[in-house]
């Protein structure tokens, strides 16, 4: 779940993009591609579980395997 709490937030899905405003959220189904991104400054709060890895899905070297290092 994003909650934005200030400026404007864009979610792309495949053949989609939801716009997020502040105090809006947008909660992204489990296995749903997408690619959070904005024009401008904005601030959001991020809610996930606490296994859920910084790349989801997907692993390369990006991914954090200690989660406590985050």
């Amino acid at each position: 779940m994003f909650l934005v709490i200030s400026g404007r937030m864009k979610m792309e899905f495949e053949g989609r993009t939801e716009i997020v405003n502040p105090g809006e959220f947008i909660i992204v189904p489990k296995g749903t591609l997408h690619k959070p991104c904005s024009d401008e400054v904005c601030e959001i709060m991020l809610f996930e579980p606490e296994s859920t890895l910084n790349t989801g899905d997907q692993k390369n070297e990006r991914t954090k395997q200690n989660l406590e290092e985050i």
